[in-house]
Formats: structure tokens, sequence, C-alpha cells
């Protein structure tokens, strides 16, 4: 057992690529990952989950068919599973992912924002 914390800002210091999760922890079957983002992110919905967004650092959009809502650093929102939404960022913003091991970032779509899974940091 490692009695180290982790931290945040120098696990979020070691990549820069963006809407590409890094884990950072796992308890049980769920992952800890930290993600940068900005812009535009595609359409997807995860059928078997649901996705917690912890916003660390700048804010983030994530826009649903009916609605949107937005978060600031300091904040957390948990998408439904099989709720159909996109996340979006002005600027760039840090987030905190919390899902079980094996969620593909895009969940059912695939595009060219599909990241590597299960890349440790």
């Amino acid at each position: 057992m490692h009695f180290k914390p982790i931290n945040f800002n120098e696990k979020l210091s070691k990549f820069d690529d963006l809407w590409s999760p890094k884990v950072i922890a796992e308890m049980n079957d769920y992952q800890f990952k930290t993600v940068k983002v900005q812009g535009d992110f595609v359409w997807h919905k995860h059928e078997d989950t649901d996705e917690v967004f912890i916003v660390l650092e700048g804010a983030l959009i994530i826009e649903f068919r009916n609605g949107e809502v937005a978060l600031k650093a300091g904040d957390m929102f948990v998408v439904p599973k099989n709720t159909e939404h996109k996340p979006y960022a002005e600027t760039q913003a840090s987030i905190l992912l919390v899902e079980p091991k094996g969620v593909v970032n895009t969940g059912d779509a695939t595009s060219e924002q599909t990241a590597e899974n299960d890349v440790w940091i």
C-alpha cells in the first residue's frame, strides 16, 4: 500500500492533450480520470452507467437535447445513464470523471475524439 496522496494539479501537469481522459486512481471497479477539455465534444450516451463530472478548473457546459447545465470550478453533475449529452468548454477546463472501468469517453459514438481507454498517469 502506498501512503501518498494524489494531487490533481501534479497529475494535470503531465499531459496537454484535450478530451483524452487519464486514469489517476481506482476504487472497486470505478476509475477516477482527469481530463482537459476545450471546444465541442461529440453527442453521445453511456447506456449502462451514469457519468460524474467534477470541474477542477475553468467552466464546463453539458448540453442535453432539452436543455443544459453550466458548471464552474468546484461544481459536480451526474449525467444519468442512457442520457444523450455533449460537453462543451469555451476555454480550457480541467475535469475529474468518475465512471466504471472500461467506459469509453465517447460512449456509443465513434469519432476522432474517441480516446484510448485505461491510460494511467
